[in-house]
């Protein structure tokens, strides 16, 4: 007991210390599910979690099919690698023929506006505008054909 005498206090912080760590092992072992770390740093069983939402977006290949005339009107001009579903938003149900419905086309204003809004950060060679000199108003089809955004 003299060997202690005096340092009783880090008896303390190592008690401390320890309860802190087996607080941690019993947490981690009832908060961390068993599959987690199977596939890296991940849980297996997310990938069959994500399996079960239905899918929303079809994909360009999915557009081409019916709407050959748009992939022509696109080739060789500045949006052809844009996605279809970036603009016209997610279309797995009407490419699917499940909804037969129209899909709602975008206001051409605001959405043109979100990527082609001139800001600072955006580099000097990505095509930007100060919206409120370059057309007050009106929407930006009126000048520009959206799937081939020359000057029309």
């Amino acid at each position: 007991m003299r060997l202690l005498e005096g340092r009783m206090h880090l008896v303390r912080v190592a008690a401390l210390f320890l309860a802190g760590l087996v607080a941690f092992v019993v947490i981690r072992a009832l908060l961390v599910p068993a599959d987690f770390g199977v596939y890296g740093h991940y849980r297996a069983g997310a990938l069959a979690d994500n399996r079960a939402y239905p899918l929303v977006f079809a994909g360009r290949a999915a557009c081409a099919e019916c709407h050959d005339d748009v992939v022509a009107a696109r080739s060789g001009g500045r949006h052809e690698r844009i996605g279809c579903e970036a603009c016209h938003g997610a279309l797995a149900a009407h490419a699917s023929a499940q909804d037969d419905a129209k899909p709602a086309r975008p206001d051409p204003r605001a959405l043109c506006v979100s990527c082609h809004d001139a800001r600072v950060g955006k580099p000097t060679g990505f095509p930007q505008v100060h919206v409120r000199e370059h057309a007050p108003d009106g929407p930006c089809t009126a000048c520009h054909q959206p799937h081939r955004p020359a000057i029309s």
